[in-house]
């Protein structure tokens, strides 16, 4: 019996590796067409033939989350995870702008937006990594090197993705004036920005309290939406979109992914489902929380709903 389970569990060790190789593959497949497609009609370095300003932003992005993956795999410690990503966005945005053979004020005001969301948010982490020590999401991953070296890798598309309508405007060879869109645009981020900043202030004022240990949040911007912090980071990302439209051409239109995959992977993959499965695993049971879940949006922030019973399957 005791053979078997070693068994089963080489098993599901090998399968794990396979996943993480086959992931790491799509992940650089994918940002080798994002750098190709979001180069075109962009400047590029010493000449026509020289490489792309865009595809070394994305290259850039991956070979810096490969060079902070060497030592924390030799420590098995995610502590600089975020706060890498979080640099990646500000070294690499800061490149652009020093290299940009024609800078203009669009560019600077989408670089600027940019390093002081991820020079906030990234602090925001860290800290947050400092108090509590360690990240449970990767309690096993970071004990194999190739599954970790996996999330680095895919770390590196993240930022790429997220970044994509920023970097290509920066680097696009159209420099359009500024005009409405500017201001629709900076008007929406810094909506989602307060918002995003907001929220995770309340949270955190939340936990600080030793009076609320083991309770959740439902007061503040969480009182009308259980991940306001996420509806604030997606709307930031519209805006820079909306900022940076009047210099796309051609295939730098793939800069439209940009909130499409902030969306995504918040609502869909590694953020609300996530945490919303986490919450019901621990307070599921709590009818306060049941009722909270059945009532409170789970996204867009909206004035309570008035409902029956509430279920604890009751996703919103």
């Amino acid at each position: 019996m005791g053979e078997n389970a070693v068994t089963q569990k080489a098993l599901a060790q090998n399968k794990e590796i396979k996943r993480s190789l086959v992931l790491i593959v799509i992940a650089i497949v994918l940002g080798v067409l994002l750098g190709f497609a979001g180069s075109h009609h962009g400047w590029t370095l010493g000449g026509s033939s020289a490489l792309p300003g865009f595809a070394l932003a994305v290259i850039a992005a991956f070979v810096v989350q490969w060079l902070a993956y060497i030592p924390a795999a030799i420590a098995q410690t995610d502590r600089y995870f975020d706060a890498t990503g979080a640099l990646t966005y500000i070294s690499v945005t800061i490149l652009l702008l020093v290299l940009s053979p024609g800078l203009d004020p669009r560019s600077i005001i989408l670089g600027a937006l940019v390093i002081v969301w991820a020079a906030r948010l990234g602090s925001f982490l860290f800290m947050r990594n400092r108090r509590s020590g360690r990240d449970d999401r990767f309690d096993e991953i970071k004990t194999s090197k190739i599954r970790f070296l996996g999330v680095w890798t895919v770390q590196g598309l993240w930022v790429s993705l997220t970044a994509a309508a920023a970097w290509i405007s920066i680097t696009s060879s159209e420099r359009a004036p500024l005009d409405w869109t500017t201001w629709v645009g900076l008007a929406i981020w810094v909506v989602g920005f307060g918002i995003e900043v907001t929220a995770d202030l309340q949270k955190n004022r939340f936990k600080a309290d030793p009076g609320n240990k083991g309770k959740f949040i439902q007061s503040g911007l969480w009182s009308v939406s259980r991940h306001p912090n996420y509806f604030g980071e997606i709307l930031l990302w519209v805006g820079v979109l909306v900022i940076a439209l009047p210099a796309l051409q051609g295939w730098q239109w793939i800069a439209l992914l940009s909130p499409v995959f902030v969306i995504v992977l918040l609502t869909r993959v590694s953020g609300i489902p996530l945490l919303e499965e986490k919450a019901q695993r621990k307070w599921g049971d709590d009818p306060e929380y049941q009722a909270y879940r059945a009532s409170t949006s789970v996204l867009v922030p909206l004035p309570k709903s008035r409902r029956g019973s509430p279920s604890p399957s009751n996703t919103n």
